[in-house]
């Protein structure tokens, strides 16, 4: 900078845990369609640990850039799109390495598929329809066929074809030579038999070849009509001087956006010479030049940065009186009575009793902490090295409390309650969730109080889930209906038996 201060230009990725819970459901369900069309690779069985450690690797790409100090600079990690035709395993296999395969929006709150898709499975392969038989008609429209330019089973040899194109580049050189235009962009003779060795000659003079059965001698003298010879041009000779110049400028400050360079700086020129142009362009020895001052320049440029180890202390590492790395949550007997809370608790992730140094973790009222390992993992991969409590009992029954071990062992999330998010961030402890009502209808109000007895509102709040027999409650709304009104229920309530429960109750 300005200043003299380094600074690096950081593209930013956001994990699971960054995003909703809506657009973490939207993701899983794309890479659940992907794995079901991908026919060809078949993945091994992973375990709940693999699974679980595979979303901490998992992020998302954003558009967003920042500049940021190259003080803040804490490691190198490596981040590649999603390789359908590779194992997930392999970037478990990785330290520091992460993959991606959607990119999030952070103003727009969306998850979008990735343009740089690679192109592999059975839905980019080509639909190849059945031969024809002899006699039966083609019904495909020819108009958007591909067209035969060239037979390579023709009467001539290599030989003869690379003579008759000598004389096709023969005849562009000195077509060159009448023309004006040509004459000041190519003053010298050896410019002018460079232009004419270009793809664009080589193409007409097979394309002549093949329109004329491989008749040489109708075909040289379609190369010299009676008009003088035939100019075969390309871009690259289309362009004037300044034109080139002004496209250079624009690449140099617009990249391959050609969109953009078209419209700031030639408005005049179509995309698609624009296009064909730049990649002419690249086969030039201006481009070789540039590109050799440009990384003379860089190099020029390039300075040896010191940047200073990062010691200031951290505010989540805990501080214990007992020097021994080796011990025991600091406690060495069953009298002892620590007085720092903490001591005495397991690890939240890997339930280590045993650490170098400990770590406070999540809210400070839930007193959690971690070992020097999984904290390390935390700050790499964002999430818990374990499964959490709460994952667990999905695939197992729940441990029982009693063993004082076993307590010790629960997530303090699980113990209160609390929802726990795959990602085992301490932060979803706290989340708070949409409030929610619900419409209760007339009806329902006056069954609350006509068919008391069948319903038992109390019972049913015990079990939320169990559902309410409405043919009982029916039966009982029509008892007391027809003691009111000697008049059996029908099937259609109507304005008269409802105002007739209004004067009951």
């Amino acid at each position: 900078t300005a200043s003299g201060n380094v600074e690096a230009k950081v593209v930013c990725f956001y994990r699971r845990r960054d995003i909703s819970n809506t657009l973490i459901m939207l993701a899983d369900k794309h890479a659940k369609e992907i794995e079901e069309e991908s026919e060809t690779t078949v993945e091994p069985e992973l375990t709940d640990k693999q699974k679980h450690q595979l979303k901490h690797r998992e992020l998302f790409l954003s558009r967003q850039y920042e500049s940021l100090p190259a003080t803040h600079i804490r490691g190198k990690c490596s981040v590649a799109l999603l390789n359908e035709t590779e194992s997930v395993l392999s970037y478990l296999d990785k330290e520091d390495t992460f993959f991606y395969s959607l990119v999030y929006d952070p103003s727009l709150k969306t998850l979008l598929a990735d343009k740089g898709e690679i192109r592999v499975g059975p839905r980019y392969q080509a639909d190849i329809p059945e031969m024809l038989v002899e006699g039966e008609s083609d019904e495909r429209e020819q108009s958007k066929l591909e067209v035969k330019v060239w037979d390579p089973n023709s009467p001539l040899t290599d030989r003869q074809i690379d003579q008759f194109l000598v004389v096709a580049r023969a005849v562009g050189t000195f077509a060159r030579a009448l023309d004006c235009s040509s004459s000041v962009r190519q003053p010298s003779l050896h410019m002018s038999a460079a232009a004419a060795s270009r793809d664009i000659t080589l193409f007409h003079a097979m394309d002549t070849l093949y329109r004329h059965s491989y008749d040489l001698s109708r075909a040289i003298s379609v190369l010299v009509p009676l008009g003088g010879p035939v100019l075969c041009r390309d871009e690259m000779e289309e362009w004037s001087a300044s034109e080139a110049s002004l496209f250079e400028e624009a690449l140099e400050k617009y990249g391959k956006d050609f969109n953009d360079i078209r419209q700031d700086f030639l408005p005049w020129k179509s995309l698609t010479s624009i296009i064909e142009y730049y990649y002419m362009w690249k086969t030039t020895d201006r481009y070789v030049q540039q590109k050799r001052l440009k990384a003379a320049e860089a190099e020029s440029k390039l300075k040896q940065v010191y940047i200073p180890t990062y010691s200031k202390p951290n505010p989540n590492q805990i501080s214990t009186s007992n020097s021994k790395p080796g011990a025991v949550n600091g406690a060495v007997g069953a009298a002892f009575q620590p007085q720092n809370p903490l001591l005495g608790r397991a690890c939240e992730s890997c339930y280590a009793t045993q650490s170098h140094q400990w770590y406070s973790w999540g809210p400070p009222n839930m007193q959690c902490r971690l070992c020097a390992i999984c904290w390390l993992y935390w700050k790499k991969y964002g999430g818990l090295k374990m499964p959490t409590q709460s994952e667990e009992e999905k695939l197992s029954p729940s441990p029982t409390t009693e063993d004082p071990r076993v307590r010790s062992h629960v997530s303090r999330q699980a113990m209160q309650g609390m929802p726990v998010r795959n990602t085992g961030s301490p932060k979803s402890a706290v989340k708070t969730r949409q409030a929610f009502f619900l419409h209760t209808t007339y009806f329902t109000k006056f069954a609350r109080q006509v068919c008391k007895n069948t319903l038992r509102l109390r019972q049913a709040a015990r079990r939320p889930f169990v559902a309410i027999n409405y043919a009982a409650i029916r039966a009982e709304y029509a008892d007391r209906h027809a003691e009111l009104s000697g008049s059996p229920l029908k099937s259609k309530s109507t304005r008269k038996p409802l105002a007739c429960i209004i004067g009951y109750l």
